[in-house]
């Protein structure tokens, strides 16, 4: 016995009710909502020498800061509230999540030491774990098959917004005023943003872009979950991915560290270099991601995985050279090239996931994809880069974190390929393309 689909609610419109463009203001209050929770996330990247310094931590325990501590959450909330959003209306808890994770980045400022500032960035981790699955399912109802890979590389620009906000911001307010009101400061925006979605965004119809047959209201939970582990294009983007994020989160998360520790310069000159960097590489990348995956899928659906897998490949040639230039300009100028090749994988994978699954599977899917994306991207990523850098440091001194991060990437990219190859061999006979009609 299935489980009721929730009523239409006043703030539920159909497409014909809408304004032209107003979809694309819901994309683009989506994409600021997905710029706080990463600059409220990655801010720790440019305060993480202040950290170290004042609590005497290893670079290990600065990995599991940043990446554990957002993998709890998802037992904790994020796949409860990914089921509600299959079910509920999306922008309430889009609405909620950034209020609440906005407090708890606020709260980050009042650390006493390691495990009072983990249990801060457990909350943090709400951001992601609850309100991404809800923005990319309320993206999914606002924008047709045909259109959906652009559309989320417009959303991805959220994303490299905030990496480049949280640097600049965040570099910029610890240099005047301390790596505590620092995290005080970032957090208050998020409030009054949930506010504005709250009475301005409206609910669509859900799945009305669905293929004919689509199952719309939600199925018990035991049966969602056999059929998400048992689709293999759901499955292989969502372990490419989270492979593949160990890139993304290896370079958002320790480039300011490699930043401070080879060039011995201020924390806000690191905030503005580092972050004009993301911003000259984050902005134009999902943006032409999104554009060219949308052109080939339309040709052929497995180029939502054969792109990414090629990108996680091609950054890796511009990320090596930055990473071992010891002239700055240099430094920034082909990492900023090999993030704009890393950001243009985000739009196939996350369209793909969408178009992979049945409606009343997707914000469940998401969280299952962010899981993965976190536990092993995030989590594990981010702590085996700071026990590689811990274990070269005596060798190698300040230039082992450099070799740490390439060396993760390096691994990070090649598996990555296999994994989106073998995914896109698994369309044909898993029925996936004849679905989409391209058989």
């Amino acid at each position: 016995m299935t489980e009721p689909a929730a009523p239409a609610t006043p703030a539920t419109a159909p497409a014909s009710e809408e304004a032209p463009y107003y979809r694309w203001y819901v994309l683009g209050m989506l994409t600021v909502v997905s710029m706080f929770s990463v600059a409220d996330r990655l801010v720790f990247g440019i305060l993480v020498e202040d950290i170290k310094a004042e609590f005497s931590l290893s670079d290990f325990e600065l990995g599991l800061l940043g990446g554990l501590a957002f993998s709890i959450v998802y037992v904790i909330a994020g796949f409860p509230a990914a089921r509600l959003a299959d079910r509920s209306t999306r922008k309430n808890i889009v609405s909620a999540a950034i209020a609440f994770w906005s407090f708890m980045t606020a709260l980050c400022g009042l650390a006493t030491g390691f495990w009072t500032l983990f249990l801060a960035r457990v909350g943090v981790g709400v951001g992601e774990g609850c309100s991404g699955p809800a923005s990319q399912s309320l993206v999914a109802d606002y924008f047709p098959r045909g259109e959906l890979a652009k559309a989320m590389g417009f959303l991805t620009i959220g994303a490299a917004m905030g990496t480049a906000g949280g640097l600049v911001v965040g570099g910029q307010l610890a240099e005047f005023f301390g790596w505590r009101w620092a995290f005080v400061l970032m957090g208050l925006p998020g409030v009054l943003i949930g506010l504005i979605l709250y009475f301005t965004v409206r609910e669509p119809r859900r799945g009305r872009y669905a293929p004919e047959g689509s199952v719309l209201e939600q199925q018990p939970l035991g049966e969602t979950v056999r059929a998400l582990l048992a689709n293999k294009v759901f499955f292989g983007l969502s372990i490419g991915w989270a492979i593949q994020i160990l890139i993304g989160y290896g370079l958002a998360f320790w480039m300011a560290a490699v930043m401070l520790r080879n060039f011995g310069i201020p924390v806000g000159d690191v905030g503005l270099y580092l972050g004009a960097a993301f911003f000259i590489g984050g902005i134009p990348g999902p943006i032409l991601g999104g554009y060219v995956a949308q052109w080939l899928t339309n040709r052929d659906e497995r180029w939502r995985a054969w792109l990414p897998g090629l990108v996680s490949l091609l950054c890796l040639i511009p990320l090596a050279i930055s990473l071992m230039s010891k002239d700055i300009v240099v430094f920034l100028g082909f990492f900023a090239f090999a993030y704009a090749i890393y950001v243009a994988s985000q739009a196939p994978i996350l369209s793909g996931i969408q178009a992979a699954v049945e409606p009343s599977q997707r914000g469940f899917a998401v969280a299952i994809a962010l899981f993965f994306n976190n536990l092993v991207g995030q989590a594990l990523g981010l702590a085996v880069i700071g026990a590689v850098s811990d274990w070269l440091t005596p060798e190698y001194g300040s230039v082992s974190l450099s070799i740490a991060v390439f060396g993760v990437c390096l691994v990070s990219g090649v598996a990555a390929m296999a994994v989106f190859a073998w995914t896109a061999a698994q369309m044909r006979s898993s029925g996936y393309l004849a679905r989409m009609g391209q058989e």
